[in-house]
């Protein structure tokens, strides 16, 4: 007999953001499988015989290989259990939830989808600024700043992420962020574009650090940090006071 997997979306990092609905599959899940950013108070809400799993995957460390999660993911599945996979942010975005699911169909194993805060929001909220702007940013776009490889994708838009009309949020972005800014300026978005680097959001940890573009691309050239963070450029409301 087949379990069930819920792939529950954890937010950004505090607890609060949870939704009920993910508060609910973790108490009654048998085994959760964590990423890194969703350990800690977060687990306090599984149950106390649930198996707690870490698959987790940071950029520069060891971390489990794709097919390793996803077998594991399928053998707990398969031995009946009620399984919560969590992952951090929302699941859908830039995570390797199809991967995941793709295993799951092939082993013909039951599942659902529970979406949650991505960071990017927590990030606007905690800023207290909006991602749109009625008369200046029509249009937020999200973004990986990494590939497969960690390098910057060689196959993004700079004509969409030039536009001076929109907000842009990278995800996975200040290794590569250097090289992403002088293509913006090579593509015609000025310099002293506003720019914020948002660090480990939603935890006592947080810190947002208002640049321009250019200015943000010389402190990340310069600094090393593995700490989690998303970079957003463009209309920013906070800096033009």
């Amino acid at each position: 007999m087949s379990g069930f997997v819920s792939f529950v979306s954890s937010g950004p990092g505090d607890p609060d953001l949870l939704t009920v609905k993910a508060v609910d599959r973790l108490q009654k899940a048998e085994a959760v499988l964590f990423d890194d950013l969703s350990a800690g108070p977060i687990l306090e809400h599984a149950g106390p015989d649930a198996d707690l799993i870490g698959v987790g995957k940071r950029a520069g460390r060891a971390s489990p290989k794709q097919h390793h999660v996803s077998q594991v993911l399928v053998d707990h599945a398969k031995a009946g259990l009620r399984v919560v996979r969590l992952k951090s942010g929302d699941s859908g975005m830039f995570g390797r939830l199809e991967e995941e699911i793709t295993a799951l169909k092939a082993a013909g194993i039951a599942f659902e989808i529970i979406p949650g805060v991505t960071s990017a929001s927590a990030a606007a909220a905690a800023a207290g600024m909006p991602l749109t702007r009625r008369l200046t940013a029509r249009r937020v776009q999200f973004i990986t700043g990494a590939d497969v490889t960690g390098d910057l994708p060689a196959d993004v838009n700079m004509a969409a992420l030039a536009d001076p009309a929109a907000t842009t949020v990278v995800y996975m972005g200040k290794r590569t962020f250097t090289g992403l800014a002088a293509r913006l300026i090579e593509h015609g978005l000025p310099g002293d574009t506003p720019a914020m680097l948002a660090e480990a959001v939603s935890t006592p940890a947080e810190k947002l650090t208002r640049y321009t573009i250019a200015s943000l691309a010389k402190h990340l050239e310069t600094t090393s940090s593995t700490t989690p963070a998303l970079i957003f450029y463009g209309p920013l409301a906070e800096l033009e006071e």
